[in-house]
């Protein structure tokens, strides 16, 4: 789910949900820069839908062509073209995993059995400044600086993503989205959206529309995926929100796992 918010002229928010690959951009520049610069981004990504693999490689590879594209496609911008980009890939090297990626201060959440948990780290100033003691997460709500990034994609330099492996498990709940949907809800907001909607497609409207009311400074992107089953362990719970008769599983079968997931 996506929207322009009540501010802004244009979405310069993009998205892409290509399995395995699902990711949001958030640009940044002059004019139609940011929208030019996010859309080349997720094109890129859009690239490796169908992958029966994808590796950090290839993330790599199609983040440094979309930043000849963001070049090509923007022109000369007197602020320039960039935009931030972050999501999930799923990998299944050794086991199946969440591969997430992150440029800038768009964010990855995971919510599971009712507790929330932010995966990446954005690459902001105030981030920065938190991670070294200046300032205090209350102080960098309000911070002047609390809408600069330190990374992004474009603006004619290497794309550097950072990574992180998470478990991929049935049960799981995980939400992609632009800054436009953090500066709008807190924590305990995103929380209460991700545990009392039955559905994916209920959380992300709810959350997208939440934050639009709220105030919506920016635009508001929202990703939500619901992992039902992974190999053999299927979490009953969550098939049966996905509008799936449980009656249709047979207990006795060693492939359906209706006992609780632990995490690793």
């Amino acid at each position: 789910m996506t929207d322009v918010g009540r501010r802004r002229e244009t979405n310069q928010d993009s998205y892409v949900t290509m399995p395995p690959v699902f990711a949001v951009a958030d640009g940044m520049g002059g004019h139609s820069a940011g929208e030019v610069a996010s859309a080349a981004v997720v094109r890129r990504l859009a690239e490796l839908g169908g992958s029966e693999r994808v590796v950090e490689a290839d993330i790599d590879a199609v983040l440094a062509d979309a930043v000849d594209d963001i070049e090509l496609d923007a022109g000369e911008t007197e602020l320039g073209a960039g935009t931030t980009v972050t999501g999930v890939c799923l990998s299944t090297d050794d086991q199946p995993t969440w591969k997430v990626f992150n440029i800038g201060d768009s964010r990855v959440y995971q919510y599971f059995k009712g507790a929330l948990s932010q995966i990446t780290v954005d690459h902001s100033v105030v981030q920065h400044l938190i991670d070294t003691g200046a300032i205090t997460e209350e102080e960098a709500e309000t911070h002047p600086h609390a809408n600069v990034i330190t990374r992004a994609v474009g603006f004619n330099e290497a794309p550097i993503p950072e990574y992180t492996s998470l478990a991929l498990i049935p049960g799981q709940r995980i939400l992609i989205c632009s800054d436009g949907l953090t500066k709008e809800l807190t924590d305990i907001g995103i929380q209460h959206f991700l545990a009392t909607q039955e559905t994916a497609e209920g959380a992300a409207t709810m959350l997208v529309r939440q934050a639009v009311e709220n105030a919506g400074r920016d635009n508001v992107t929202a990703i939500v995926i619901d992992v039902h089953a992974v190999g053999d362990v299927v979490d009953t719970g969550s098939v049966t929100a996905a509008g799936i008769d449980l009656s249709e599983l047979d207990p006795e079968d060693p492939e359906v796992d209706t006992e609780p997931v632990r995490v690793p």
